[in-house]
C-alpha cells in the first residue's frame, strides 16, 4: 500500500492577487488559538475516517502547508499539526514536509522557526524577477526582497522551491530567456513555472474583459513555453509534469501523489481528499470553503466536510488518466483499467492516431504525452480519454 499524503488548507492572505482564483480569503484579524484547535479537530476526524477504512494504518509520507499564505500560520500552529498527524499515522522516514510562503522580510523572520517545527521543503511565491512585473501581478514584494527571503529560506530548509510567471503581457521571448536564466542561477533544486491564465471571478478577468488586459496569443504563448522546456531540460531540471521542472531525485513528493492518484486526506477550509475504502472503494471528500462555515461546520460537528460522494469506477479512471498524462512518466493502463474495473476510458484509434503524429508514446503497460505532445495536452486529453 502507497503512502498517504496530508494537505492543510490555510485561507488567509494579506492582500489577494488579481490573478488567483484560490480559496483565499483577507481578514482584519484571525483567532489563532481557535483556528488551531479547529484544525486539530478536522485532522483528528479524518484520520479516524481513514483508520475506520484501513484497520492495518499506513504511513505519512507527506505533508503540504497549502493556502492562501501559510507562512501567515504561526510557527506553534505547524507544529501542532505536524505532531497531531504524527500521532494519528506513523511518518515515513523521509517523510517531505512542505510549507508555501510569500517572499517577504516578515514571513523569512519566521522561517527558522517553521524549521525548527518540522518544516523541511519551502515552495516560494517568488512570481517574477522583473519589479514592473511584480507591481501588475500585485505581490507585495519587490525583487530585493524576494531574493533575500530566498537566500534565507536555503539556509533554514533542506530543499526549496519557488514559482515564476510567464507569458505576461508584451513578455518578449529574449526577456523571459534571461529572467529564467537568473533564476537557474539561485540554485533551487526545483521550479514552478506557470504561464499566467485568467481566471473567472478574478480582477484580470475583469481587466480583461474590459479589453484593458491582453496576454500573448497562442503562438507567442508556444514560443515561451517551448523555451522554457528546452532551458531547463538543459540545465538539469527537466519537467516531470507539465509546469514542474526538478532535478532527479528533487520532485514533490506530495504533488506526485496526486498525479499518480494516491490517497490523500485535507483538512482546512475548502481541501479535498481522496479515500479508498476496505473493499477499494473511492470516496471524493470536500470541506467548506469559506473560512466561518468551515469554522462554524468544525465547532458543530467535529469537522469541516460538506461532501462525501462515492466515485464509480469509470470517474476513478479517468481522474487517474486526467492527473497521471501531465506526468513525463504517464499513466500505467493496467492500474488505470483496474481502477475501472476492467477496461480503461482510452479511445485508442485516438492513441493510434496521436502516437503515429508524435504526439504520445506506449512503452509496454505505459501511455505517456511525448515531448512534441506537452504544448497540446489540453487538446490531447480529451481526444484520448472517454466519457
Amino acid at each position: 500500500m502507497t503512502d498517504l499524503a496530508l494537505y492543510v488548507h490555510w485561507p488567509f492572505c494579506v492582500s489577494k492577487c488579481p490573478y488567483c482564483d484560490f480559496n483565499s480569503h483577507v481578514r482584519a484579524g484571525v483567532d489563532q488559538a481557535r483556528w488551531r484547535a479547529a484544525l486539530l479537530a478536522d485532522l483528528a476526524h479524518e484520520a479516524a475516517q481513514l483508520s475506520a477504512n484501513e484497520p492495518g494504518g499506513r504511513r505519512l509520507g507527506s505533508v503540504f502547508f497549502g493556502g492562501g499564505t501559510p507562512s501567515l500560520m504561526p510557527p506553534e500552529t505547524v507544529a501542532a499539526v505536524l505532531d497531531a498527524a504524527a500521532g494519528h499515522w506513523p511518518l515515513a522516514p523521509n517523510v517531505e514536509i512542505t510549507l508555501e510562503a510569500n517572499p517577504s522580510s516578515v514571513e523569512a523572520a519566521r522561517f527558522a522557526d517553521l524549521a525548527a517545527a518540522g518544516v523541511n521543503r519551502v515552495s516560494l511565491g517568488l512570481q517574477a524577477l522583473d519589479d514592473a512585473a511584480l507591481r501588475f501581478l500585485g505581490r507585495a514584494h519587490d525583487v530585493g526582497e524576494g531574493l533575500a527571503a530566498l537566500d534565507v529560506a536555503q539556509g533554514c530548509f533542506g530543499r526549496v522551491s519557488f514559482d515564476l510567471i510567464t507569458a505576461r503581457p508584451d513578455q518578449s521571448l529574449a526577456a523571459w530567456e534571461a529572467e529564467l536564466a537568473r533564476a537557474l542561477a539561485l540554485g533551487t533544486e526545483h521550479l514552478s513555472l506557470y504561464q499566467l491564465t485568467v481566471e473567472p471571478g478574478t480582477r484580470f478577468a475583469t481587466e480583461a474583459a474590459a479589453g484593458r488586459l491582453v496576454l500573448p496569443d497562442g503562438d507567442a504563448a508556444a514560443d515561451l513555453f517551448e523555451a522554457t522546456r528546452a532551458m531547463m531540460r538543459a540545465a538539469g531540471l527537466p519537467a516531470y509534469e507539465t509546469s514542474n521542472h526538478a532535478r532527479a531525485g528533487a520532485e514533490s513528493r506530495h504533488n506526485l501523489t496526486y498525479w499518480r492518484y494516491g490517497d490523500y486526506a485535507g483538512v482546512g477550509p475548502g481541501a479535498h481528499g481522496r479515500r479508498t475504502d476496505r473493499d477499494g472503494r473511492g470516496l471524493a471528500v470536500t470541506r467548506r470553503r469559506k473560512p466561518e462555515n468551515w469554522l462554524a461546520a468544525v465547532d458543530r460537528n467535529g469537522h469541516g466536510i460538506e461532501a462525501e460522494e462515492p466515485l464509480s469506477p469509470h470517474d476513478r479512471a479517468t481522474e487517474a488518466l486526467l492527473m497521471g498524462l501531465r506526468l513525463r512518466e504517464g499513466v500505467d493502463v493496467a492500474r488505470v483499467a483496474a481502477l475501472a474495473g476492467g477496461v480503461a476510458p482510452i479511445d485508442w484509434r485516438a492513441v493510434d492516431r496521436l502516437e503515429a503524429q508524435g504526439f504520445l508514446a506506449r512503452d509496454g503497460d505505459r501511455l505517456r504525452v511525448r515531448e512534441a505532445g506537452a504544448l497540446l495536452l489540453d487538446a490531447i486529453l480529451p481526444e484520448v480519454v472517454t466519457g
